[in-house]
């Protein structure tokens, strides 16, 4: 019996895929003008590959732009949140539950804005948020709904997916962003139509806020080395077991926000550490490309002949750790071993943006973690490499922050394939390092996933 085909559904996968997606990828492309457009207001600068964080911004500038922005984000966020209907998560929106519109609107909004003032939060959620909003509404004007509702879900996972996809220029991830996370259900045509809504959403959203590479990673060796391979097991392991911790601690974060008033004192009070903070490790601030950069540019020239590796002059000049060199000068640090000084750094930068990040979070912000993991991934995979060279200087150390970005966040996320494509999308890698990178995402996959049982039988048993 041949199957009758659905001319109706065929109508609005199409319009999706070339209208909701193509506003979609504008909304994106908007919420990264908008979010230049606060930094520049704010700290006097505009994040890009010359600048990826506010390094040259005055450290009380930097304190005052977070403190006004967290507080300012507090006092409306209350508001929000207690007077007008609750902006649902896009896990909840897929499952069915009303996205209100000048509300998440406004919600989406903030989020820009508390990352451009310098808070320590992802700006990913944001477009993911909008592009939800956004499909049910398509939803409602074309009635789409299916059995049990499964067409609107997968229409509202896949928007956000291209909120995502559109943000980043990562069409693969935000693909796998919604098959992967939010349906947990890998079909082909939930991969094809998540692939040409993201891939929609990218181009439109680059055609207005431009395309750049997001991470500089020039300074990496040229191929993957055996002992790369070694190393990506190694590092995966070890981005597990990091990434199923800060997963549980962005849970516990999330879960003991403050619900009323409390949030009014409490984001000032994170502002003002991360201000604090940020007098010494400036990388701190923002999504985490700062951090995350600081990983990527790692370089030792003294190895750097047996890797292959070069770092250019345009990639030196723009390098966080050049623009770090005043304060590190300051503070005694470029006077000691070069090595030392990097680990110290890196470990120190590893340390403060999970816990201000936390702590952000815990104040009752909304945002991401995507960025935040990606740094931490970074920084952790850095300090790893530096090490790593002592045995193998036939490898790089960026090439070892590029595993350990993608690893780690496979692990917070619990999503390797989404977690892969976003680092490889990001850094635009050469496509023969998905070898060392897909092996260190399936480790800490493995190792976050059997840590993060141990830890809820664990739970359980005390209980």
């Amino acid at each position: 019996m041949s199957q009758t085909i659905d001319y109706k559904r065929i109508g609005w996968l199409a319009a999706a895929i070339i209208g909701l997606s193509a506003l979609i990828g504008a909304g994106a492309g908007l919420l990264t003008l908008l979010l230049y457009g606060v930094e520049h207001v704010m700290l006097g600068y505009i994040e890009g590959a010359q600048l990826p964080g506010p390094f040259g911004v005055l450290a009380i500038r930097r304190g005052i732009s977070v403190t006004l922005g967290l507080t300012i984000a507090g006092v409306l966020w209350y508001f929000l949140r207690t007077k007008t209907t609750k902006v649902p998560s896009v896990k909840k929106a897929v499952s069915g539950e009303r996205m209100p519109a000048w509300q998440t609107v406004t919600h989406v909004v903030l989020q820009i804005f508390i990352v451009g003032s310098g808070a320590s939060i992802g700006r990913e959620v944001a477009p993911r948020e909008l592009g939800a909003m956004l499909a049910q509404r398509f939803c409602d004007v074309f009635h789409i709904e299916g059995i049990g509702g499964i067409d609107r879900r997968m229409v509202v996972a896949v928007a956000a997916g291209a909120g995502l996809g559109g943000v980043y220029n990562a069409p693969l991830a935000g693909m796998f962003f919604a098959v992967e996370i939010l349906l947990v259900d890998v079909t082909l045509e939930k991969v094809a139509f998540g692939l040409g809504m993201s891939a929609v959403a990218a181009f439109v959203a680059s055609a207005i806020k431009g395309h750049h590479t997001f991470y500089d990673i020039t300074a990496m060796q040229p191929q993957s080395t055996p002992s790369l391979m070694l190393f990506a097991i190694l590092c995966g392991a070890a981005c597990g077991i990091a990434g199923a911790l800060f997963r549980k601690g962005s849970s516990w974060a999330e879960s003991h926000k403050p619900a009323g008033k409390a949030m009014l004192w409490q984001m000032p009070l994170a502002g003002l550490t991360t201000g604090v903070v940020a007098a010494l490790v400036p990388q701190v601030m923002g999504n985490g490309r700062a951090a995350a950069q600081l990983g990527f540019s790692t370089f030792l020239s003294e190895t750097a002949d047996m890797s292959g590796a070069t770092q250019s002059t345009s990639s030196t000049a723009q390098s966080p750790w050049t623009l770090l060199h005043s304060l590190l000068t300051s503070l005694g640090l470029t006077s000691w071993n070069p090595w030392i000084m990097m680990l110290a750094v890196l470990a120190l930068t590893f340390a403060a943006k999970a816990l201000v990040t936390l702590m952000t979070i815990r104040s009752g912000a909304s945002g991401g973690v995507l960025q935040p993991g990606i740094a931490l991934g970074s920084t952790l995979g850095a300090m790893l490499g530096l090490l790593w060279l002592l045995a193998f200087p036939s490898d790089s150390v960026t090439a070892c922050a590029l595993i350990g970005a993608a690893a780690l966040l496979a692990a917070s996320q619990q999503a390797p394939l989404m977690a892969m494509c976003l680092v490889m999308e990001l850094t635009e890698a050469p496509i023969a390092f998905f070898v060392p990178v897909g092996l260190a995402v399936a480790t800490s996959a493995l190792v976050s996933t059997w840590m993060l049982s141990a830890i809820k039988g664990s739970h359980v048993a005390k209980h």
